[in-house]
């Protein structure tokens, strides 16, 4: 009765120390996580392209000689330096800012994400490292409990209440749940490189779980806005950002400016005297590029339009297939919950069965063939509990992952 109302409190308690070891472990994982340490480096490189994008075309510096040198009345032309600089329509240049900002934008959304996924499946993780702890405990009580039922057993054979093969029947069990204990040892292994692979740390790294969890029905955290969620706010922004690439077309569809200067040393005439002999000649120029043949940018307005309805349709999708992964986790949450509190009340209708049994044995007619029939029963409810629980902060952590900000 003890060991059966220790673990019922145990379980009811809901686990604080829980919550303060996983976000460790969480935080841990963040700041060590190579997935996302690579979106951070993503995330800065769209900045830099930012600064990139108001960068002006190259300076265009020519020089030529000239090798039959034209005469001019003040001269002969010696050679021709000349200097060009194209500048973009006005207003281009922060059109190009701000499309490199709103795709910067859109990888710093994937950071969110990706923070968002590896909370998740760390979070996933750490509860079936306790499911599986948990089992293993309780497969040991009840390995325990049958060597107890053994010991009586063999002291009822000696004295003739029982048959020998009760003895066997019991060890057999034993046997059986030993086995089982072994299995889950290399399950428990598994997801232990599973979680710490998730802090990328060396895989025999220690991690420590909390000794019991339990479902506080009180608790009820906040539905957060849906639509604030990271992966529908990203075609928000991927949505914005085709409406900066239109703006950027239609500013790059506008004439080109260009300004320059020619310098052409000249050499004097030699036996004349008169003005301007020899007098250089230095010519600014002013130059213009006009896209004549602009079915290009006609095209690519007609692109964005496009990719703006396939963007609008991905994000319909995407939010019917959240809305349903949060509505199925909330209804195996509650599910999770009534499973819970049945398996506590068919633990303690199970203990009373066994403590009925123990009185009996006082009387010599203990029967042992209802003793397993019990432990079976006790081993299925602790197992059954020890899921529900795991399940519900499963489905909590699926929650959290779809409505938390």
């Amino acid at each position: 009765m003890k060991k059966i109302g220790s673990i019922i409190i145990g379980l009811l308690a809901v686990g604080f120390v829980q919550a303060q070891t996983l976000q460790s472990y969480i935080e841990e994982a963040e700041a060590n996580n190579p997935e996302l340490q690579a979106f951070e480096i993503k995330y800065n490189i769209a900045k830099e392209k930012v600064d990139e994008a108001d960068a002006l075309p190259n300076t265009e510096i020519s020089a030529g000689v000239f090798v039959s040198e034209p005469e001019t009345r003040t001269g002969a032309q010696k050679a021709r330096f000349s200097v060009k600089q194209m500048l973009p329509w006005f207003g281009t240049i922060t059109a190009r800012e701000n499309y490199a900002s709103s795709l910067a934008d859109v990888d710093y959304l994937d950071i969110a994400i990706t923070k968002r996924k590896l909370r998740l499946s760390v979070s996933q993780s750490y509860y079936k490292l306790y499911a599986v702890t948990k089992k293993q405990e309780v497969l040991e009580e009840n390995i325990q409990l049958l060597k107890t039922y053994e010991r009586l057993a063999l002291t009822s054979v000696e004295v003739g209440n029982t048959s020998a093969v009760d003895v066997l029947r019991l060890q057999i069990r034993q046997n059986e749940l030993q086995a089982q204990k072994e299995v889950l040892m290399q399950v428990l292994l598994s997801e232990s490189n599973v979680f710490n692979n998730l802090l990328n740390r060396d895989e025999d790294v220690r991690i420590a779980v909390v000794d019991s969890m339990g479902i506080n029905e009180n608790f009820a955290k906040p539905i957060a806005e849906f639509d604030l969620h990271p992966e529908l706010e990203k075609y928000d922004r991927l949505y914005e950002s085709v409406a900066q690439m239109e703006v950027l077309n239609q500013k790059e569809a506008n004439p080109n400016l260009g300004f320059g200067l020619d310098y052409i040393p000249v050499a004097e005439r030699v036996g004349m005297d008169f003005s301007d002999n020899g007098k250089d000649i230095l010519m600014p120029m002013l130059s213009l590029s006009i896209p004549i043949f602009n079915n290009s940018f006609k095209s690519r307005s007609v692109q964005n339009e496009l990719r703006q309805e396939e963007i609008n349709a991905n994000k319909t999708n995407r939010r019917n297939l959240l809305e349903t992964v949060l509505n199925t986790a909330i209804n195996d949450k509650e599910a999770a919950r009534i499973i819970y509190n049945t398996q506590i009340k068919n633990l303690l209708q199970a203990n009373d069965a066994e403590e009925i049994l123990l009185k009996n044995y006082e009387t010599g007619t203990i029967d042992f063939n209802d003793v397993l029939d019990i432990q079976e029963l006790q081993l299925k409810f602790q197992i059954n509990q020890i899921e529900s629980v795991t399940n519900y902060y499963s489905q909590m952590a699926v929650i959290n992952y779809l409505t938390n900000q």
